[in-house]
């Protein structure tokens, strides 16, 4: 289980003595701007939070950049973690020398603007403190400082506010069934039910059922544990005439897989349906024929199917023309579904490398032992989440984790959405607790936050205790 602070959202977060917050400011010798600079206190932290711009700034490839925010008041000072941004060379350089570790370093190339926080112990003396920064520019053998002392802000800190722990849910470990699915329309002479490989479409349709299969065989991360077929006819002609087309052709096509990988009879399981009539009602219930209504009434009604196939064609003969024409061609199909099975990821960078490039091959558990190893609240850790929600849409510990990263980025409409689904867990009593806490339904969060507490969730009595201490 993990809980974090986001630096986007910890404004609305921090119990607070009050947060100051400043208008956008300029080093012009450096060109560079920073914006939405906020500082937010609570009993015994400080959070320093702004967006400093660096577009404008003409990276040398020997040179760095380095920008040294400091607090200061009167004696007292404290310097914060600097920023570097350096040219390709100087950066490399860096890198390899281990300076600079303390500070943030940026690739000026690859870096225009940085959401910088830092959260600092506060003390008595940094109200009505300064924050300032300054501007040094460096090379091998020379600094060129610019910008020095220039005020951001001025802090003061005044009001008393919320601030949630958000906790995180890591989900169990289960087995990763996947499957993968298609139609496939074979051609058949009629009334026969072998398999011609070259025969008009067949090339084409059987390569989409050869070319599902080997997606699985060919990757060393997974295996196939069942492969099942089931075969359709259309509705023309006799009902028990097309009974034995349809599963003769489903068992042609079973002989043909066979023919190519051998697969144990275990593997493969078949099924056949005579007349596709769902396919068909799905069909003239989105078309616009002229006796739409009429003839579906007549294929959801109760005559057998071969008095349904008689009767549109019958009284409806323009349209039955056209369904068999256009539509019935399409009734006569094979549907596939390759079910496998995914192996175990244990190293941690090795999911990391899959979360951005094969997220389907991961479990929810094994996304959240990644997301254990990142910065937490980081932008890393929370494309972790939002991956996550995307590939288990449906799954109660993805969505309460993911509502944690909507309210923590201040996305309050995003946050509702995933509490929908998040379940009935503690946690997600908690979750809709904290939602109602951020908009300022005390009220509302109470009853969550009592409700989590009550289902064993320790942390809810605190964010209790702490609405209770608001309201006085």
């Amino acid at each position: 289980m993990l809980s974090s602070i986001s630096r986007v959202a910890l404004c609305s977060m921090l119990v607070s003595w009050g947060s100051a917050v400043a208008a956008p400011v300029t080093l012009t010798e450096g060109n560079v701007n920073f914006d939405n600079i906020s500082v937010v206190r609570s009993d015994d932290k400080l959070l320093v939070m702004m967006d400093v711009d660096f577009s404008a700034y003409k990276t040398k490839t020997n040179k760095e950049l380095i920008i040294k925010p400091i607090i200061y008041n009167g004696t007292d000072t404290l310097r914060l973690r600097e920023v570097v941004v350096a040219g390709r060379n100087r950066y490399y350089s860096d890198l390899r020398n281990g300076l600079n570790s303390s500070a943030i370093l940026l690739h000026g190339a690859k870096k225009e603007t940085l959401e910088y926080s830092a959260v600092i112990p506060y003390e008595g003396w940094m109200n009505g403190a300064s924050l300032d920064v300054s501007g040094v520019i460096a090379g091998c053998c020379d600094e060129t400082i610019f910008g020095d002392g220039q005020n951001l802000m001025k802090l003061s800190f005044e009001t008393k506010r919320f601030m949630p722990e958000f906790i995180y849910v890591t989900p169990e470990a289960a087995p990763k069934i996947n499957e993968l699915e298609g139609s496939a329309y074979i051609d058949f002479p009629v009334n026969r039910t072998e398999i011609y490989p070259d025969y008009r479409r067949n090339p084409i349709e059987l390569q989409k059922i050869i070319a599902t299969i080997d997606t699985v065989r060919n990757d060393a991360d997974t295996r196939i544990i069942g492969l099942s077929i089931k075969g359709y006819a259309s509705p023309e002609g006799s009902y028990s005439n097309n009974e034995r087309l349809a599963k003769g052709r489903t068992q042609a096509l079973k002989d043909f897989v066979n023919s190519r990988y051998a697969f144990n009879d275990s593997i493969i399981v078949t099924a056949y349906e005579p007349e596709d009539w769902r396919g068909l009602e799905r069909y003239v219930e989105s078309s616009s024929l002229d006796n739409r209504d009429a003839i579906l009434g007549i294929i959801r009604g109760s005559l057998s199917p071969d008095e349904k196939d008689a009767r549109i064609k019958r009284t409806f003969p323009g349209d039955y023309a056209f369904l068999l024409k256009e539509v019935y061609p399409a009734l006569r199909h094979s549907d596939y579904v390759v079910r496998y099975e995914v192996r175990e990821f244990s190293d941690i960078e090795e999911i990391k490398r899959l979360i951005k490039t094969a997220p389907s091959k991961l479990s929810l558990n094994e996304m959240y032992l990644a997301a254990k190893e990142m910065e937490q609240g980081g932008e890393e850790f929370r494309e972790t989440f939002d991956i996550a929600v995307h590939m288990f849409p449906n799954d109660p510990v993805a969505n309460l984790n993911a509502a944690n990263i909507a309210m923590m980025s201040g996305d309050m409409k995003r946050a509702a959405s995933y509490l929908e689904k998040a379940g009935d867990s503690g946690e997600a009593e908690y979750a809709r607790g904290t939602y109602a806490a951020i908009l300022g339904d005390n009220a509302v969060a109470t009853g969550h936050y009592a409700k989590a507490r009550d289902m064993g969730v320790a942390k809810a009595a605190d964010m209790i205790r702490q609405i209770e201490e608001l309201n006085q």
